[in-house]
């Protein structure tokens, strides 16, 4: 039998697509929009740096440039190397110093590596064997810490994961807190061995470490992590809140006398969405300081009295001023843009004061490129992406109403609409739940952006809906799908079909669905409930949540969202189950999956596959070879958008 499956699947990926020249040429465009990322801006607002690559390569390099004057952007140049990975530049306190992570000079191994702000005197400090992330300087300008697991890899639940062979059992290599004393280059880990750390910050005296963490295996336990204090001295955690939800960005306020951080439903650790709480620094007092129609992404505490969030609202973002003493609120911007710092693909920073911000601004129209200035009066600073221009129709935002919900989706149409024609409509469902489809200039390949200019550019129209369970308008929205996935969200989505059949001229005989993580899923779902589409692609999907509990290495976030353990009550999983209502299936769907994605296992995707196929539905399952749930191989990630384009183009067309 394993011997029929992996030929099946080599022969799978040998198939050739139905990729036309437009859509080659698409994707060469887009392979070299050049991307922003791991924006990092000098505490003085005189400097911002990031790391920057194109969409259709792996290796990346830090970039430095001044905020103000006419000056170009400067590569760090540390030792020669033809390709390395940059990752979290970090400046110090006196703006004068940036501490990175980078490959350069070693195969696979991040060391961490200084240079002056003018990109000049790197030094490598560090002989690191393990993954590290994230480091920043103590007040003082004296320690580096980072987050580092030794002797083993990290990266979290998108990355590919091992392979499991022999005897499984519980090795757990915990992600702790390293900090690297500058004058004596002494290394020392200071978080308790027994606890994997997400996220953390330091305390204004440099003593304590205030963490989000919990008991590993890290990839699975962010659901139930709790906040710390960390004596590093002592080496000794102190839980200072247990949450009823989860938890991130802990951020310690100026006077050291309280700590910030995003309570909320959250799917997926590093894409943040909430309540912004507070707490006293020894666990007490702690109140929700929001409340409001919107998720709270990220926070900076500028004074005691005054915090800066970010936000998603609606289908966009704001950035807003929290005054504590009377929970004021103001709103100094708001925008159809995706704008966020920490987590996973931050692209907004903050200087000291505030009164400096720098972010790699784009949306369906506007290219990425990095910005700086006041908030809300930002000046472009680089223009690598001039020369490019959408192929694809202008994006408008669409609203609709089903079962006393407010939704909001994005829909853009096809490059030429002409008088008296009808058009196929694409469904492209966003991952999560928790999460939301903002505007973002549709280069990315790992994370399947790009498929929306694709279909655009091909003549679909692809509606992008932001239904219950979605992130934009407050805590009671994003849980408005718990214990009912595929329910309520599903009659969102096809409520907002209905209104954009209505508005435009889209042929309701011709509509396809699409999503990839919980979009696979909901497009697994969507055709065993519904006949309305005529062509299906289910990416990194859920087949059979009772199944799948006991298979994906992060059960622990399914709790939050069902009520229980399968084990407990496996009804509530079994009800939102595609598979059990598989014979309804009609519409032809294509499955594609990474062979190693931790997240979404591939069974997941073979069970689905295996079904159809036994019931003469037209289907086809690809397996990328050694891809996670993100896909980080360019050759896989163009393959993927090859085969989704001409799946529809067969079934729609």
């Amino acid at each position: 039998m394993k011997q029929f499956f992996l030929g099946y699947l080599l022969s799978a990926l040998i198939i050739p697509t139905l990729s036309t020249a437009q859509t080659a040429q698409l994707t060469e465009q887009l392979g070299k929009t050049v991307l922003y990322g791991d924006l990092a801006l000098s505490p003085d607002g005189s400097y911002v740096t990031w790391v920057q690559s194109t969409a259709a390569t792996t290796s990346n390099q830090t970039y430095i440039q001044a905020t103000s004057g006419n000056s170009s952007a400067a590569l760090v140049n540390l030792e020669a190397a033809e390709e390395r990975i940059d990752a979290d530049p970090t400046w110090s306190p006196d703006s004068k110093t940036i501490a990175l992570f980078s490959t350069a000079g070693e195969k696979e191994q991040r060391q961490l590596w200084s240079v002056n702000n003018d990109g000049s005197n790197p030094r490598k400090l560090t002989q690191l064997k393990g993954y590290a992330a994230r480091p920043r300087w103590s007040h003082d300008g004296k320690q580096i810490a980072f987050l580092y697991i030794q002797d083993a890899g990290g990266g979290g639940p998108l990355m590919a994961a091992p392979a499991n062979t022999g005897v499984i059992d519980t090795a757990i290599h915990n992600q702790r807190i390293a900090v690297l004393d500058l004058p004596t280059g002494k290394l020392r880990q200071v978080s308790p061995p027994n606890l994997h750390i997400y996220d953390y910050d330091w305390s204004p005296d440099d003593k304590k470490i205030v963490a989000t963490a919990a008991p590993g295996p890290g990839d699975n336990n962010w659901w139930i992590a709790q906040i710390y204090a960390i004596d590093i001295v002592k080496g000794e955690a102190r839980s200072i809140c247990k949450p009823s939800l989860q938890v991130a960005v802990p951020r310690w306020s100026p006077d050291g006398k309280s700590i910030a951080f995003i309570e909320g439903l959250m799917s997926d650790e590093g894409f943040h969405g909430g309540d912004l709480f507070t707490i006293s620094a020894d666990g007490h007092d702690i109140l929700n300081r929001t409340e409001k129609q919107s998720s709270v992404s990220s926070l900076f505490w500028l004074t005691p009295d005054r915090i800066l969030v970010t936000e998603v609202v609606g289908g966009g973002s704001a950035i807003s001023e929290l005054t504590l003493s009377d929970n004021g609120v103001r709103t100094i911007w708001n925008g159809a843009e995706h704008v966020h710092a920490f987590g996973n693909f931050p692209n907004f920073a903050l200087s000291k004061d505030g009164k400096v911000a720098a972010a790699a601004r784009s949306s369906y129209e506007m290219p990425p490129e990095i910005w700086t200035g006041s908030i809300g009066e930002w000046h472009q600073l680089t223009k690598n992406n001039t020369a490019l221009s959408p192929t694809w129709g202008k994006a408008e935002n669409l609203e609709w109403t089903n079962e006393g919900f407010n939704i909001q989706g994005w829909l853009l149409p096809p490059a030429r609409v002409e008088s008296g024609k009808k058009y196929p409509m694409i469904v492209l469902i966003h991952g999560g739940p928790s999460s939301a489809t903002m505007p973002e200039w549709p280069a990315s390949f790992g994370m399947a952006r790009a498929i929306i200019a694709a279909l655009s550019s091909r003549g679909y129209y692809v509606l992008l809906p932001n239904p219950r369970g979605s992130y934009g308008q407050g805590e009671e929205f994003t849980r408005a799908n718990v214990k009912d996935f595929g329910g309520g969200d599903l009659r969102d989505i096809l409520a907002g079909v209905d209104a954009a059949i209505t508005k435009y001229p889209i042929d309701p005989a011709r509509l396809g669905v699409t999503g990839w993580s919980y979009g696979g899923y909901m497009t697994m779902w969507t055709v065993t409930q519904t006949n309305r589409f005529r062509g299906a692609v289910a990416g990194a999907g859920i087949a059979n949540w009772q199944s799948y509990y006991g298979q994906n290495l992060i059960d622990q976030w399914m709790i939050p969202f069902f009520g229980s353990s399968v084990y407990d009550d496996p009804a509530v999983y079994r009800k939102s189950s595609p598979i059990d209502y598989i014979k309804k299936v009609k519409t032809p769907t294509l499955i594609v999956v990474g062979e190693r994605d931790a997240e979404c296992p591939t069974p997941q995707s073979f069970e689905f596959w295996h079904a159809l196929r036994t019931l003469g539905v037209p289907t086809q399952l690809v397996v990328h070879p050694g891809e996670g749930h993100l896909y980080l191989k360019p050759e896989n990630q163009i393959d993927r958008l090859d085969r989704t384009v001409a799946w529809f183009d067969k079934y729609l067309k």
